[in-house]
C-alpha cells in the first residue's frame, strides 16, 4: 500500500470539504516509463491502492495542529480506472515521441503530470530527445480529487451529476473524447432551432446558461445536472461564435486577474498558465443567414510553443504592473496602456474587463502617470485570429 497524505482541505459554506490542489503522486521516470506497461508500471504499484488523509487547511496554522477531517482508502473505480490507463498511455507515448519537455496536464483527462521540483529548473534526463525536461509527477486533477472527497464524506451526488460513460464497456471502448464528438456531430450544420427542435428541449435562448444547456441538452444531460466526467477532468467548455469569414465575432476572454496578485507571481506558479494547461472543449456556431450554425466541436489544449508564447504577454503585463507605467497616455479622457496588445503578440494580448471604468483593483505600485492606487479591471485574452488559425482551422 502506497500511503498519500493530503494536507489541503478547505471547508465551503454548505460544510462540503473541497481539495485546495492537485493531488500529486509518484514521480515520473522518463528514462524508465517508456519500458514499462501499465499493470506493471511503477505508477500503478505504488498507486492502486492508496490510504488517502485529508486535513482542514487553516491558514496561519502550523501545520502540526491542523484537524484531520477525512481518511480512507481509495481505490480507483473500474470506469475511472478505464480514463487513467488510457490517460498514462498518452503521458507514456509523448515521452517516447521526445517530446517529455512538452508535457502538459492538458494532454489528459483525470490523471495530469505536474511539473514537481524545488523551482522551474528542476530538470530530468529525457529518452529520445536531448532537451531536458521539467521534473514531473503524475497527479489527479483537482476535480477528480473533489469528486474522491465526497464519497469519502458519503456526500450525495447523485442528483447532482449526469454521466457521459454509462458502465465500463464504453469506457474501454471509447474516450471521452470520442463520445462527446459523437453525440455531436448528427447535429452538425444545423442551426439552433433545427437542434432544439430534433433533441425536443425546451431552454431559454435568452438565458445567459443558453449554450452550456444546449451542450448538455447534446450529450444527454439533464440541465440540472453537471456533467461528471467535465467536473473530474476540469474540462472549460468554451462557446465560439463564428462569422461568415470563420473569424470568431469576439476575442476569447479569461477571468480578469489581480494586479496585487500577479507581481508576486512566477510563470510556472501564475494562474494565467494554469488556466491554459487546462482541456478546453470548442463548441463552433457560424452565421448563416443570420441564423448560427453548429459547425462542428473540438477538444483542445494549448500546445507547449504556444504556451511559450503567452508567457511573453504574462511576463510583460507583470514588469509593467510591477513599474507602474500601466498608463502611457491620456488623450480626450481616454486613457491609452502600455499592456501587450494584438500587435505585441499572435497568440494573446492584455485589455479591459470590467463593467465600467468605476469596476477596478488595487494597484501594488502607483501609477507614474495617473498617481491612481487602482484600475480597470484587465485580463487575458485570446486573439480572435488566434482561434481562427489554430484551434478551428486546425
Amino acid at each position: 500500500m502506497y500511503v498519500l497524505i493530503n494536507r489541503q482541505c478547505v471547508s465551503l459554506q454548505n460544510k462540503e470539504y473541497r481539495s485546495k490542489e492537485r493531488l500529486v503522486l509518484n514521480i515520473i521516470n522518463y528514462l524508465e516509463v517508456v519500458n514499462q506497461e501499465f499493470e506493471t508500471s511503477s505508477f500503478w504499484k505504488k498507486n492502486a491502492n492508496i490510504l488517502l488523509i485529508f486535513y482542514l487547511h487553516q491558514a496561519g496554522y502550523d501545520i502540526l495542529d491542523f484537524v484531520i477531517k477525512l481518511v480512507d482508502e481509495w481505490n480507483f473505480p473500474n470506469t475511472d480506472l478505464e480514463i487513467i490507463k488510457k490517460d498514462w498511455h498518452l503521458i507514456k507515448q509523448k515521452i517516447a515521441d521526445g517530446k517529455a519537455h512538452e508535457l502538459s496536464e492538458g494532454d489528459t483527462f483525470y490523471l495530469g503530470a505536474c511539473t514537481k521540483g524545488a523551482n522551474a529548473n528542476t530538470t530530468r534526463k529525457q529518452p529520445f530527445c536531448d532537451i531536458p525536461a521539467k521534473q514531473r509527477a503524475y497527479s489527479l486533477k483537482q476535480g477528480y480529487v473533489n469528486h474522491i472527497i465526497a464519497t469519502i464524506a458519503n456526500e450525495e451526488t447523485i442528483g447532482i451529476y449526469g454521466k457521459l460513460i454509462p458502465s465500463v464497456a464504453v469506457a474501454k471502448k471509447q474516450t471521452i473524447e470520442e463520445i462527446v464528438i459523437s453525440k455531436f456531430e448528427p447535429y452538425y450544420n444545423n442551426s439552433i432551432q433545427q437542434i432544439l427542435d430534433k433533441i425536443g428541449a425546451e431552454i431559454n435562448t435568452k438565458a445567459k446558461s443558453f449554450y452550456a444547456n444546449l451542450t448538455k441538452a447534446i450529450l444527454g444531460i439533464e440541465l440540472d445536472k453537471q456533467i461528471e466526467e467535465f467536473e473530474k477532468a476540469e474540462i472549460f467548455v468554451k462557446t465560439v461564435r463564428l462569422k461568415e469569414n470563420n473569424l470568431p465575432k469576439e476575442d476569447m476572454s479569461f477571468p480578469a486577474f489581480k494586479f496585487e496578485e500577479i507581481v508576486h507571481q512566477e510563470w510556472d506558479d501564475s494562474d494565467f498558465k494554469d488556466i491554459l494547461e487546462h482541456k478546453f472543449l470548442f463548441v463552433f456556431f457560424q452565421f448563416e443567414n443570420e441564423a448560427l450554425v453548429l459547425r462542428k466541436v473540438k477538444f483542445w489544449n494549448m500546445p507547449y510553443s504556444d504556451i511559450q508564447e503567452t508567457e511573453k504577454v504574462w511576463a510583460k503585463t507583470k514588469e509593467i504592473i510591477g513599474n507602474g507605467t500601466i498608463v502611457k497616455a491620456i488623450k480626450n479622457n481616454i486613457r491609452y496602456t502600455n499592456f501587450p496588445n494584438k500587435k505585441f503578440n499572435t497568440v494573446s494580448h492584455v485589455r479591459p474587463h470590467a463593467k465600467d471604468a468605476a469596476d477596478t483593483y488595487p494597484l501594488p505600485t502607483t501609477d507614474r502617470l495617473t498617481q491612481a492606487n487602482e484600475y480597470t479591471k484587465q485580463c487575458f485574452w485570446l486573439n480572435n485570429t488566434y482561434v481562427r488559425d489554430e484551434i478551428y482551422l486546425k
